[in-house]
């Protein structure tokens, strides 16, 4: 067997899946690269997560992994072969499931770090062979401690998230089409990746209409998938004007729209945390997540928790969204008016100064 490294110089990340796992663990990346500038750093991730970290600059190689790729040995070792040209000396495996644990294993690295027994599943702690306690309250803090064996104590939390010009000139071309003013609309994002996250649509509706009756401040309905588009029409449908239909959109595009607006109010999914990422004001709505552990990071931003809903973890996708709906309008609202009279401060300072 290969001794372990004392300091890493080829270093291998492995966030698979979903959207907002992948952004929370951009921090890491941004903290090994503070920590060890001149080592190789790769990630590993699938679908549309690896899509986020497209030209992150401080990421060395993006490796895609196709869904499911663990049911097919072809895949697998089309996979190992991959890894291995890397030669990757070190893994930091934030997901802590026996999949990324296997693709840890897969590289060949001869050091593998996990999270500690309480934060990892089924076969991960056989396959890495290091771990590290953490007991952070936020999925980000927790990331960021499997760092610590390699010397990496509380790093400044950073995303750094790169922003094409491309991307730039859809976000502005957008705004101009439909006539929101930058820094001054609010994005409404109703989709969600579990039906039991989802917060009424009828309600961001009338959220948009009080908010431009308040404040002057149109929204923009965003949507990701097919059936998340009726969701942000009924946004539109029930704002009384107030709200408008966004186009689809690339990740890439939404971040873009997403840094030029004023504020951002969805439920625990990717968009929410991408908007925390590029660094606009966000409110996420919890009710089968844990707000402590998986809410909007951050003191500029308000997380709002429902009474958790009191079943098992693997019920909780296809629960009903009845613990979304005891989130009343009026604590929504409220958070709004928080952040816009915060953001309205710092704008006239910043102006002053």
């Amino acid at each position: 067997m290969s001794e372990r490294p004392a300091t890493p110089q080829r270093i291998l990340i492995v966030r698979l899946t979903a959207i907002g796992d992948v952004i929370h663990g951009v921090p890491v990346l941004c903290a090994l690269r503070e920590a060890f500038p001149q080592a190789y750093i790769g990630w590993v991730a699938e679908g549309r997560g690896a899509d986020v970290l497209s030209g992150h600059p401080a990421l060395d190689a993006l490796i895609k992994a196709p869904r499911h790729w663990y049911y097919s040995l072809r895949e697998i070792g089309r996979l190992r072969c991959e890894l291995a040209r890397h030669r990757f000396d070190t893994t930091v495996d934030l997901q802590n499931l026996t999949k990324s644990a296997l693709m840890a294993w897969l590289s060949g690295a001869p050091r593998r770090i996990g999270a500690a027994a309480e934060h990892r599943r089924e076969l991960a702690g056989w396959l890495n062979n290091e771990a590290a306690p953490s007991h952070a309250p936020h999925v980000i803090e927790h990331y960021l401690n499997l760092l610590r064996p390699l010397g990496v104590i509380d790093p400044d939390v950073r995303f750094d998230l790169a922003e094409t010009p491309s991307d730039g000139l859809f976000a502005d071309r957008l705004l101009t089409e439909q006539r929101l003013p930058a820094e001054e609309f609010v994005i409404l994002n109703p989709g969600a990746g579990w039906p039991s996250k989802l917060w009424p649509a009828e309600r961001y509706g009338e959220l948009a209409r009080q908010l431009y009756d308040s404040h002057g401040a149109p929204s923009l309905a965003v949507w990701g998938t097919p059936d998340e588009r009726p969701l942000a029409e009924a946004i539109v449908a029930n704002s009384g004007g107030a709200a408008q239909l966004a186009p689809p959109t690339t990740m890439g595009q939404l971040g873009a729209v997403t840094r030029r607006a004023r504020l951002f109010v969805g439920s625990d999914t990717g968009p929410l945390h991408l908007a925390v990422a590029v660094g606009t004001p966000a409110i996420s709505l919890h009710g089968p997540s844990r707000a402590a552990w998986c809410g909007a990071y951050g003191d500029g931003n308000i997380a709002i928790q429902s009474p958790l809903e009191a079943t098992t973890a693997m019920k909780r996708p296809t629960a009903d969204n009845a613990a979304m709906c005891a989130i009343t309008l009026e604590e929504v609202r409220a958070a709004c008016e928080r952040l816009l009279r915060r953001s309205a401060v710092l704008s006239l300072r910043g102006r002053a100064g």
